[in-house]
């Protein structure tokens, strides 16, 4: 699943999940936990505050725009916001969870980190085609 999906699905199954009586208090974190860091990465970006809200009234109608909105922040390379999605999902969905459906693969990138406490320095130089000619 890729970055971006996965945080569609964790805010759908969060917002739905917090309406039900008698879901957990740490479903409610969890899900709270992610709102607070996909707003974050909306900050001074009203149209994907709007989407987001949009989207915990109805989640259907707003998927795509939502995955639009994401994608143009940078929420897929956010390993903050990938992880609180994935562990998000491990609490409403623990036997999806546990299959790995909720795995984000990466592939063809540079400078993507998923996990918790990572650091990393990048510096990012032209491949060579011939080691011995300029690009």
């Amino acid at each position: 699943m890729d970055p971006i999906t996965l945080i569609v699905t964790a805010l759908a199954a969060g917002a739905a999940s917090a309406l039900q009586d008698g879901t957990s208090a740490a479903v409610k974190d969890a899900y709270a936990r992610l709102k607070t860091l996909v707003k974050k990465r909306f900050a001074n970006h009203t149209k994907g505050e709007l989407v987001l809200a949009e989207h915990e009234v109805a989640p259907q109608t707003w998927e795509a725009p939502l995955a639009a909105e994401l994608s143009v922040a940078g929420a897929g390379s956010d390993a903050e916001l990938v992880t609180a999605a994935q562990a998000l999902m491990g609490l409403v969905d623990e036997a999806g969870s546990r299959s790995g459906k909720y795995v984000v693969a990466v592939r063809d990138s540079q400078g993507v980190q998923i996990g918790d406490r990572n650091r990393q320095i990048n510096t990012f130089e032209p491949r060579l085609s011939d080691p011995g000619k300029p690009v």
